[in-house]
């Protein structure tokens, strides 16, 4: 029951043009656009080592976040959630069905990206296994904060406000521009929101080859907490 629910999630979701947009065209296009045109500086950084984990994160907030705010918000909107709750799939199988939708979407983020990135001349360091501890802890960050916001607001609300925090977070959150580049007193502020802790971590492992940065899984295991925490307190399923 929950790998046929599974596979229909990733159908769904594979047939939605606004889902693909955002998970598959616009991290493409940003990285191949970026590495072509120096439009900001990459603080002496190769360019394409410093956007393919920046990028990486992206596709990581795109899917866990934005992407599964929208999709969460319509189905309740129009009972879909309602009828699912009241169905033989119990209700934890149909979260992680969604989480599952989300990982197996990743991957083949992860090939997309990784590939036109290795294409354009990208080498990466650092440890595999670091790139998917970071990769799940983004994750279960980004999810955490779609649900919540899923399940408390409109579903129009919900649309406006995922994409506005989509746009804030590419530009604020360290992904195609440096934190180092905005002034000293907003910079912790901004590497502790979940895209500056996720790009400078991917970073710091993929372009610098460190070990894993033990300080951005910490901050994005708190955003984990605090938004899964929120969303099972406040979710509603109608």
């Amino acid at each position: 029951m929950l790998l046929t629910q599974t596979a229909f999630e990733t159908r769904l979701l594979l047939r939605n043009g606004e889902q693909l947009l955002l998970t598959a065209v616009i991290p493409v296009l940003l990285l191949a656009l970026l590495v072509a045109v120096p439009v900001f500086d990459t603080a002496g950084y190769e360019r394409v080592d410093f956007l393919v984990p920046g990028i990486l994160a992206l596709s990581v907030m795109s899917t866990a976040f934005t992407s599964l705010a929208i999709a969460t918000g319509y189905e309740r909107r129009y009972g879909v959630l309602k009828r699912l709750a009241v169905s033989p799939l119990p209700r934890w199988a149909l979260l992680l069905a969604k989480a599952l939708t989300v990982f197996i979407v990743q991957v083949f983020q992860v090939v997309l990206v990784g590939g036109l990135g290795l294409a354009l001349g990208w080498r990466p360091a650092g440890s595999a296994l670091a790139m998917v501890v970071l990769f799940v802890a983004g994750t279960l960050a980004f999810a955490g904060l779609g649900l919540l916001m899923a399940g408390t607001l409109r579903a129009e609300a919900t649309l406006a406000a995922a994409n506005l925090v989509y746009l804030l977070l590419l530009v604020l959150g360290g992904i195609v521009i440096p934190i180092e580049q905005f002034p000293d007193a907003v910079q912790p502020i901004l590497t502790a929101t979940p895209a500056g802790a996720l790009a400078e971590g991917l970073r710091s492992v993929l372009a610098d080859g460190a070990t894993l940065p033990w300080s951005n899984v910490a901050v994005l295991a708190g955003w984990s907490v605090a938004g899964f925490a929120a969303a099972a307190r406040w979710f509603r399923w109608e």
